[in-house]
């Protein structure tokens, strides 16, 4: 077999795998998709209301158009097959951009590495719209350098079913030459969508989902809820897990709660434009394109978790593309932050689904595993942030003429 014979067979093994895993592991990894995605979409298709458009949704109005898409394939099995074969679909087209003819071997790594990674995340990477989106960041990122207007529409389009892909967005504004491209496509994409919207009578509703993250409390798998659900393992008084109905989440609670629900807000905003304007600096002084985009993206991927009320495990998945990016333009730089990320995706796995019950009803091995991926996390926060500020503190790098023989690049080439 060909390389790219067995990247396709690990391909379809490990998402038929995890799709199967789903049914089988506790907790209902798939969930959301059941409870949630499959009634919104029916409602929206029998006339009985829009969610961002007739109230005020969790999510971006465009979070709606995979779930809707589910419904043409829920004839096969259902519709949780269905979204899975929606998402299924997504992974392999951004598959097939990233391994190309299979001939180079930071895109074969990556490839492995996202294969590796959804295996190791389980059925919640799957069985959920964080999962969709991150195939399309994926071509985005892909296309940034070749086609920027094209990459710039795909990151705008998956902004407006996640918020996160924004943080990928502002990372390839500061990164990339051809601003004017990526600015003016997410111009045209979010006024396509603020008119689609209006038009249908929900503008009161366009940026509800605004609302919505900032008035909500400490999810329990975030980390500034570690101290929380620590409280409440230990039987503090006032410190407990409790679910959102509003929300649909487990949350914490405890002593002095309030002011750091107010401050998570403020800080996510400070915390990401302190890390964007490390990336403006490390511009100036010179930074590349390859060497500043990825660590840049994974730096601000990772302040959207670090710096976030809620740490729901689906988030694990963001971290793919900007790490996939990096093994493609430098894969040996990139090894060791790879592996870090696996590490978090596995842990995340073992906490949910697997021990979720010893979270929400706090047992010792469960908040530990949980504790210790939210340390892992911001490890690699950290990490990348001082990545950052080395790229700062270089010294700023001359203009030389192109050689007559340049060496082979690993970097700009492997991106169309």
């Amino acid at each position: 077999m060909t390389r790219r014979s067995v990247l396709w067979a690990a391909f379809l093994l490990v998402h038929l795998g995890v799709a199967w895993l789903g049914f089988l592991m506790p907790n209902e990894p798939m969930g959301d998709v059941y409870r949630v995605y499959e009634p919104w979409s029916t409602n929206a298709l029998e006339g009985h209301g829009i969610v961002g458009i007739d109230q005020s949704w969790v999510y971006p109005q465009l979070a709606l158009l995979p779930m809707l898409l589910a419904h043409a394939f829920a004839w096969i099995a259902g519709y949780t097959v269905g979204w899975a074969i929606v998402v299924i679909a997504a992974d392999a087209v951004a598959f097939a951009v990233l391994i190309g003819r299979a001939r180079s071997t930071g895109r074969v790594t990556a490839a492995w590495f996202w294969l590796s990674y959804i295996a190791l995340l389980g059925p919640v990477g799957l069985y959920r719209l964080d999962g969709f989106t991150v195939a399309i960041v994926l071509l985005g990122c892909l296309w940034l350098v070749g086609r920027p207007w094209l990459a710039s529409v795909l990151l705008s389009v998956a902004t407006w079913m996640k918020v996160w892909p924004a943080a990928i967005v502002a990372a390839a504004v500061i990164a990339v030459r051809r601003r004017g491209a990526l600015l003016g496509g997410a111009v045209l994409v979010s006024a396509a969508t603020l008119l689609m919207v209006a038009i249908l009578g929900g503008g009161a509703n366009a940026f509800g989902f605004i609302g919505d993250q900032t008035t909500r409390g400490l999810q329990v798998e975030a980390p500034i809820s570690m101290p929380y659900l620590w409280g409440a393992l230990l039987h503090t008084p006032g410190f407990f897990v409790y679910y959102d109905q509003h929300l649909l989440t487990f949350q914490v609670t405890g002593t002095q709660i309030d002011p750091v629900i107010a401050a998570m807000t403020p800080a996510l905003v400070v915390g990401m434009l302190a890390i964007a304007g490390l990336g403006a600096a490390a511009l100036l002084r010179g930074a590349r394109y390859a060497t500043l985009f990825p660590t840049l993206s994974l730096a601000l991927v990772l302040g959207f978790i670090v710096f976030n009320k809620v740490g729901s495990p689906q988030y694990l998945c963001w971290l793919v593309p900007s790490v996939a990016i990096g093994l493609v333009v430098d894969r040996r730089r990139w090894v060791t932050p790879a592996s870090a990320a696996l590490f978090s995706a596995l842990l995340t796995q073992l906490v949910y689904p697997l021990t979720y019950n010893g979270v929400l009803y706090p047992q010792v091995v469960p908040v530990s595993l949980l504790t210790l991926r939210n340390l892992v996390l911001c490890a690699l926060f950290v990490w990348m942030v001082a990545r950052l500020i080395v790229l700062v503190r270089r010294p700023r790098r001359a203009t030389l003429p192109l050689p007559v023989a340049p060496a082979p690049a690993v970097a700009l080439p492997d991106l169309i």
